[in-house]
């Protein structure tokens, strides 16, 4: 098996798939050269495990390399205009490309001209990359390292660094630079920095712009360095909706950084604990919480975090859920835990306190009037059962229609009203609300 040196000075074994390697001796046999590109290059030097296998193929064409992959398993020309042929096996997934150029012709990401070439060089085909820590590659199948562009110096050094003057036919780069800044805590070079300000962000649709947010927040990795990355190229003023939060951009990453740590415990005690769309509430949740202590124009909190929002995604629960979750947060003194009346109306509007309680806890101490805050404020969540979930009505209308009520608006007043003195904690359980609309409504019943 062939092994690498990562950058750490340790020696690393890759996985690789033997029917890869099997592929590549008959594309070798064939007079053509195989490359494992990208991420998987990165990655591999800095010693992750990683499972998305990129082969670009040099020197054969498509009508050579189509024959050799279908002896292997299915195959689906998935990018046609790329030249893309995706590999299904038993257990495993490749994608296989030609080196290619582009050229930019026209608005937006679809605006481009690819031509692939299978006799371009690894340094032809590489400058048309991003960064340059996704523009090296290693020959398969001995992992022979083939770096034109200087990334692995790039990586050693901890900065991000463009490969061309072609990074700036697509400015959905910008926040790509962004997600790599955090997830592999790295610093934009300064002239990478200055070329990303004179681009904009105005050409690229809903769905582009979230998926780079997604992986800003939600990947592993350090987001106060993505927030950096932000900040340094810009991207404040094209978002105005993302503050300092307390006047501090410094608080903010911080918080941003509690956050992950925060939500990978809690993942880690219980995979369960958290479903994919709360992790994405809350990792939103911080990157607006700034607005929480913010002196905004009308329309609150609330009202900037939809504006946001709604410029990036679509998704439903993000618009509904983190500008409710932003105003309780801002609602809170971080001092004194709220009565448990409260708590449960809070409960309410957010369909349980668990994300509160995780955005408290993602808050530097610094800021609280009580240290013991977050904690207080998860077990008294806990201790009332609303932690999880929000409180469900005791009484309902069926229960009204068994005592004799018909359906209809004092039906609605009565349910309306019980719930609210079970909020109050003055009616604790069903048998508590059966009997309170037995006493109080029989003027009702007929």
């Amino acid at each position: 098996m062939a092994t690498i040196t990562t950058l750490s000075g340790e020696t690393y074994t890759p996985e690789l798939p033997g029917r890869l390697l099997h592929i590549v001796r008959d594309i070798r046999e064939a007079g053509g050269r195989a490359f494992l590109v990208g991420g998987w290059v990165r990655d591999a030097l800095l010693g992750r495990d990683c499972r998305d296998y990129d082969i670009e193929v040099y020197d054969i064409g498509q009508d050579e390399l189509v024959p050799i992959l279908k002896k292997y398993g299915k195959t689906n020309l998935v990018g046609r205009a790329f030249g893309v042929i995706h590999l299904a096996m038993k257990g495993e997934s490749l994608d296989f490309s030609f080196p290619r150029t582009e050229s930019k012709v026209g608005y937006g990401h679809r605006g481009f001209v690819v031509e692939t070439n299978a006799k371009l060089s690894f340094k032809e085909a590489a400058y048309r990359r991003d960064f340059t820590i996704n523009a090296m590659g290693m020959e398969l199948p001995d992992l022979t390292l083939c770096d034109p562009y200087g990334g692995i110096d790039d990586l050693k050094a901890g900065r991000l660094r463009h490969v061309g003057a072609a990074f700036g036919e697509d400015s959905l780069r910008v926040l790509r630079g962004v997600q790599f800044a955090s997830r592999f805590s790295l610093l934009l070079a300064p002239e990478t920095a200055e070329l990303c300000r004179s681009l904009s962000l105005a050409d690229l649709s809903v769905e582009r712009l979230f998926e780079e947010f997604k992986k800003w927040l939600l990947k592993p990795g350090k987001p106060s360095m993505g927030l950096r990355a932000f900040l340094d190229v810009g991207l404040d003023g094209f978002f105005p909706e993302v503050v300092p939060f307390a006047g501090s951009w410094d608080v903010l990453g911080n918080l941003m950084d509690r956050m992950a740590d925060v939500r990978t415990a809690v993942l880690r005690e219980n995979p369960s604990a958290l479903s994919g769309d709360e992790c994405s509430e809350l990792a939103f949740a911080a990157l607006l919480s700034g607005n929480a202590l913010a002196c905004i124009a009308p329309g609150g909190v609330k009202s900037v975090a939809e504006k946001f929002l709604t410029r990036i995604t679509n998704e439903i629960h993000l618009l509904k859920k983190v500008p409710e979750l932003l105003t309780c947060y801002g609602g809170l003194d971080f001092e004194t835990v709220p009565l448990a009346p409260e708590l449960r109306r809070l409960s309410v509007r957010l369909g349980g306190l668990k994300l509160l309680c995780l955005l408290v806890k993602s808050t530097p101490e610094s800021l609280f009037r009580n240290p013991a805050f977050a904690d207080a404020l998860a077990a008294s969540a806990r201790e009332i059962g609303v932690y999880d979930d929000a409180p469900q009505p005791y009484l309902t209308g069926k229960m009204l229609m068994d005592m004799g009520m018909k359906p209809g608006k004092e039906m609605g007043t009565v349910i309306k009203k019980s719930f609210e003195l079970q909020l109050d904690g003055e009616i604790k359980n069903i048998s508590d609300a059966l009997a309170w609309a037995k006493e109080i409504n029989l003027s009702l019943l007929t």
